[in-house]
């Protein structure tokens, strides 16, 4: 399964639209790109395998893996960027300005449910993160 991450990039945070096919799932919100700097930073743009993880304090969320250079980049609730996030993604419902959403825990339940359903049919799921391009 293929998800798509269309970015806006801000000063203060990043702000994105999530696909599957032409399907939006929801909007996210991240941190400014700050050169891919640990904890301060968005994850540069490219090709990411993601995989189902626990922690006691997210429960079950999503892993995205093989970033260089960062570990740990995670996909977990989350409805201000500057505030609750160290370099990871955070799906809500509704964007709210740079870097902030709204409704985050049941925009993530959605995606969990999406993604969960392809990984136990051991379908692998990659996420592609690209800079939204403005036609002229």
């Amino acid at each position: 399964m293929e998800l798509l991450l269309v970015r806006d990039y801000f000063i203060s945070g990043c702000n994105g639209q999530l696909y599957c096919g032409n399907q939006r799932i929801c909007a996210t919100i991240e941190l400014p790109w700050k050169d891919n700097q640990v904890q301060v930073s968005c994850i540069p743009e490219g090709r990411y395998p993601i995989e189902k993880r626990y922690s006691r304090k997210f429960g079950w969320h999503l892993w995205v893996k093989g970033v260089e250079g960062r570990t740990l980049i995670l996909i977990h609730p989350a409805n201000d960027a500057l505030q609750e996030l160290q370099g990871c993604i955070a799906p809500v419902s509704r964007l709210t300005g740079p870097g902030k959403g709204s409704e985050s825990r049941v925009a993530m339940h959605q995606l969990k449910q999406l993604v969960y359903r392809s990984l136990s049919k051991r379908i692998p799921v990659y996420l592609t993160i690209k800079k939204r391009n403005y036609a002229n």
